[in-house]
């Protein structure tokens, strides 16, 4: 899988996206200072973007916003490494550490991967996030960790 370089489409005043373009974007949204700032990004998305992750399913840029900023509310201190991209025709797959600190709570790594779509417009129309919210916070808390693990294993393992 070769990357090419970002291709610039004058009609947009945007990059055309690939592997290497969002890994640079990514990076610059979630280590801004603690707090994400997606201002730089939202461009790059549809306004009919779909959105889906282990908590919520969402339709349409307003929705994707509000979300974005229900995030930084809630969230002391989020900062996100990426790992590695890999991209295939119009799907680009990224898999991330992101370590999130709660306003009353000691901070959180959760550790996942995304897959975005870009449509023929070059622009993300759809984004689905995987990864085990509960398990990785759930792995902060001292015994509760190992616990819920163990019945995990045990159930499903």
């Amino acid at each position: 899988m070769s990357e090419k370089p970002i291709e610039h489409d004058m009609d947009y005043n945007t990059a055309v996206l690939n592997a290497e373009s969002i890994k640079d974007l990514w990076s610059k949204t979630y280590n801004t200072e603690g707090k994400p700032d997606w201002s730089h990004i939202l461009p790059y998305y549809d306004d009919d973007i779909y959105f889906r992750d282990s908590i919520q399913e969402l339709r349409g840029m307003e929705d994707f916003k509000a979300m974005t900023e229900r995030l930084t509310d809630r969230s002391n201190d989020l900062k996100m490494q990426i790992v590695r991209t890999a991209q295939q025709n119009k799907d680009i797959f990224i898999e991330w550490e992101m370590t999130i600190k709660f306003k009353k709570n000691p901070s959180s790594v959760l550790y996942g991967s995304s897959r975005v779509t870009v449509n023929e417009e070059g622009k993300i129309i759809e984004q689905r996030d995987y990864y085990d919210l509960w398990g990785d916070i759930f792995d902060n808390i001292p015994r509760f960790g190992k616990a819920y693990r163990r019945f995990m294993k045990k159930k499903f393992g």
